[in-house]
Parts: C-alpha cells; structure tokens; sequence
C-alpha cells in the first residue's frame, strides 16, 4: 500500500522503474533460452527444416504423409475423420488418442475396428 506521503506521479515513476527492470530481468531470461536453444541446435546437428523453418519444398516440411498416403483413402482423409465409433465419435487420427478411443483399445479392441 502506499504510504500518504507519496504522490500518483512519485508512484507512477516507481511503477515505469519497475517496467524497465521487468524488461531487463526478461531480456536476459530470454538471451539465456536463446543460447540454450542454439546450444542444443548444434549439440544435436539440427537444421531449420527439422525445426518446422525450411519453408516450400523442405523434405520435412511437405512431410511424409503426403507422398506415402496419396494412393489410399485420400479422400476420406481429406475430410478429417480416420476413426469413428458407434455413437459418432470421430478421430483424425493426428494428435493424442481421445478419450473414447483409449478406452475402447484398452477394453481389447483394435484401432482397425474404428477406422473409417
């Protein structure tokens, strides 16, 4: 709290020397992620295609799904759901195995049981 005896602009310079100390803490917060990241880029010989960065034409960035499914069910694919159950629950097939899925697999059911 403040005390009757500072004033809004004595308390509004406080509060812009603590903005400027904010950003200087967060600036040498974030130069300290930035060499970690380049210290693992090196350490572990990654490229900015293997980061998601290569742009058009990247090996990684077209991805492998697009020449190795082409030929089978694209059109399906297409249209977002591989998996779907009885009650209309659907699944792209992309990202964590919902709920629904994880417990129809673990009551012994196969994931080729619910593809569309």
């Amino acid at each position: 709290m403040a005390t009757k005896s500072q004033s809004y602009l004595e308390l509004k310079k406080q509060i812009e020397a603590l903005h400027a100390q904010a950003e200087q803490v967060r600036q040498a917060e974030v130069d300290g992620v930035i060499q970690r990241i380049k210290d693992a880029i090196r350490e572990y010989g990654l490229t900015a295609q293997d980061l998601g960065f290569g742009g058009r034409g990247g090996a990684r960035a077209a991805g492998p799904a697009v020449g190795k499914k082409a030929g089978r069910k694209s059109a399906k694919r297409a249209g977002g759901a591989m998996y779907r159950d009885e009650n209309g629950n659907t699944w792209g097939g992309r990202g964590p195995r919902p709920h629904w899925l994880r417990s129809a697999l673990q009551s012994g059911k196969s994931l080729d049981d619910f593809r569309v």
